[in-house]
């Protein structure tokens, strides 16, 4: 189960009504609890409220949204030394309704971000199991894809292909901050560059619009160690300049990479440099080397 999709057709819930008592004293049978199976990584709000009433991050953890009426109770509560066959009974009580609102962070370990059409689909297909939908236009990735990327013979870790952003994407311009909430949860970003968007504008300016609308959206997003990955490097009329940018972002203390998903170039050192990393950032190590002080 990752997605919310079996929620979208039906939206409201019902436990079932516990049994009525019966002769002999003896008690109606409870109804039975309702289980709504949902992903990890749900937000669960009250929808008239806005208040966050749970974060279920983890798998198999549940949350109690709301409980059943007290039980009736039958003639036999009412019995006294005078009334030995008492003819009335107490109803049991309704139990409790609210209106939710669901939201879904995926979960992921590393966040995939930059412009539209820079290479992020084809990346996560060359470094995981993953097919994303590629094509040579802006907005081909229209939702997020998860892809799991192995290492170090039984290692793993998880990106998120989110789709491209744009100036503006903060304020709803392109697909918006739709899908901005998913990166929250991520432990650092690839940050990827087109190296051959150069008649787009300035890489690193570009580079910078999209910090820019991370940090509309979440300040805190900023915070998070960035890898810049300059990609499509094996195209020959950016090689020149490739090293000059690299340069670039290396002065401003970030560590930067040059790959290629077609002829595979970088991507294993890409692979071992995030593995390596998401371990510094697990154990709680300093992050100086490859982010921004």
């Amino acid at each position: 189960l990752g997605t919310l999709l079996d929620l979208r057709y039906k939206v409201r819930y019902k436990a079932k009504r516990g049994s009525h008592g019966m002769g002999a004293n003896r008690h109606g049978k409870n109804g039975e609890d309702l289980l709504i199976l949902v992903p990890p990584g749900v937000l669960v709000y009250d929808q008239e409220s806005g208040e966050v009433l749970a974060d279920l991050k983890d798998r198999g953890q549940r949350f109690v949204a709301v409980k059943g009426g007290q039980g009736g109770r039958g003639n036999a509560r009412f019995k006294t030394s005078t009334n030995r066959a008492p003819r009335h009974v107490q109803p049991g009580m309704p139990g409790d309704e609210i209106w939710l609102r669901l939201e879904l962070k995926l979960l992921a370990d590393v966040g995939l971000v930059g412009m539209p059409n820079a290479g992020k689909s084809t990346l996560i297909s060359a470094i995981s199991a993953a097919r994303p939908k590629i094509a040579d236009y802006p907005f081909t990735t229209l939702v997020p894809n998860l892809g799991v990327v192995g290492y170090g013979g039984y290692q793993s870790f998880v990106v998120a292909d989110i789709p491209g952003l744009i100036e503006g994407a903060s304020e709803g311009h392109g697909l918006g901050t739709r899908f901005l909430r998913h990166i929250e949860r991520t432990d650092l970003f690839l940050h990827m560059v087109d190296l051959t968007d150069l008649q787009e504008g300035d890489p690193v300016e570009r580079f910078d619009t999209i910090n820019r609308e991370l940090e509309r959206h979440n300040p805190k997003l900023l915070e998070k160690p960035q890898i810049v990955v300059l990609s499509k490097s094996d195209v020959t009329e950016v090689r020149e300049q490739a090293d000059a940018i690299a340069a670039i972002f290396a002065e401003r203390g970030f560590k930067t990479l040059m790959v290629s998903a077609v002829s595979r170039d970088g991507l294993e050192e890409l692979v071992a440099c995030v593995a390596k990393e998401l371990s510094r950032l697990r154990s709680g190590e300093d992050f100086d080397e490859f982010g921004p002080a």
